[in-house]
């Protein structure tokens, strides 16, 4: 047996004893079942025989901390790309291969859930989870709502997106708080309205500014997962921080939970750069508010971050995704509120029909109207 194995198998062994069977692999005292998460009562359920347990609300749980960025260790990314692990059910006995980045499963020889031993000592645990809300059916029904919603999607393409095939599983990202102190320099513009010939036309006055600008940044989201991160993730957002409750694996169980390959200081570099586009915006804001202005202009600004602090949490969503004409097209449910996000195959005859009717009711209208 390979020796990666061994180490795996005896790696599981251990964190069953004392996680998998004690939390995400608990046994229905009516059947024997194994017990997974439902979204639906958001509590332990049994699928055979209809036991359920329930699990703290949000409100009766701890909140998750806030970690100082400076102080952490282990920053660096993960690259695993498509090595496997061999993991052994401590059920069954099955043994089963698994993307390295799963952390979380469903054994497929005897439907007991697990915690997949972690893939390198030195990766952070997660913090915090925001537990699944939409079921499976649900999250379906939107997506055929949403398809259909579609009017440039080729009938053929939405015949071969099925509303069943999607697969939960809870995405890693990072969220950065920081005080940010930002000096600038910039524009202010300044409008009238001049007459010239028979019309009037918009003339701006620019006048030189600078100044200092500080904002408390909270909860900066970074998907940390170089897989998914083009997944349409991003188009499901945002996700509802409040309901986020401390790690426990039996949120997990029955799910896959995918790791993090963007580590903590490549994650707070894109974070960065998503902070500075929204710095923009602000100063902007607070230009034409300071200045009395219309319009602000040629903003440049540095910025300071003080008071770092992150979080290492799992996201809740449904993945599906079919292949159209040689290209893979995938879609995203936001599990806790139901939103969809994916770029469906667009019709170019659909484009072109819909202009030349729009074009026509322009030219028909004219017509009338002259």
């Amino acid at each position: 047996m390979p020796e990666d194995t061994l180490q795996n198998r005896g790696c599981l062994e251990e964190i069953q004893t004392d996680i998998t069977e004690e939390a995400t692999d608990k046994k229905c005292p009516n059947c024997g079942a194994t017990v997974v998460y439902d979204p639906a009562t958001r509590g332990l359920l049994c699928e055979y025989c209809g036991y359920k347990k329930a699990l703290p609300s949000p409100d009766q749980e701890e909140s998750v901390s806030e970690i100082d960025f400076l102080s952490a260790d282990n920053k660096h990314s993960f690259d695993w790309g498509s090595k496997k692990k061999s993991i052994v059910c401590s059920n069954c006995g099955g043994e089963s291969i698994y993307d390295v980045l799963e952390t979380a499963g469903v054994c497929p020889f005897c439907g007991s859930t697990s915690v997949m031993p972690a893939s390198t000592t030195d990766s952070l645990a997660p913090g915090g989870v925001c537990p699944f809300e939409i079921p499976m059916n649900k999250a379906g029904g939107l997506f055929t709502k949403w398809l259909k919603g579609r009017i440039f999607t080729p009938s053929a393409a939405k015949k071969q997106a099925k509303p069943d095939a999607f697969k939960g599983i809870y995405l890693p990202y990072w969220t950065f708080d920081s005080m940010t102190t930002s000096s600038f320099s910039g524009q202010a513009g300044y409008d009238r309205q001049v007459k010239r010939g028979d019309s009037y036309v918009t003339e701006t006055r620019w006048k030189p500014v600078s100044g200092v600008y500080q904002e408390f940044i909270d909860d900066q989201l970074v998907v940390a997962s170089k897989r998914n991160a083009e997944s349409g993730v991003r188009k499901a957002e945002p996700f509802d921080f409040s309901k986020m409750v401390p790690y426990r694996p039996e949120l997990v169980a029955g799910f896959i939970a995918e790791r993090y390959s963007i580590g903590l200081q490549e994650g707070w570099t894109n974070a960065q750069e998503f902070i500075r586009n929204r710095l923009r915006g602000s100063i902007e804001s607070f230009i034409r508010k300071n200045w009395n202005a219309d319009r602000a202009g040629s903003v440049r600004f540095s910025t300071q971050f003080d008071k770092i602090t992150y979080k290492y949490i799992l996201i809740p969503v449904w993945i599906s995704s079919f292949v159209y004409k040689g290209k893979t097209f995938q879609f995203v449910v936001n599990g806790q509120t139901g939103k969809v996000g994916g770029k469906a195959p667009v019709s170019v005859l659909r484009v072109i029909f819909a202009i030349l009717l729009a074009l026509g009711l322009i030219a028909l209208f004219m017509y009338f109207a002259n």
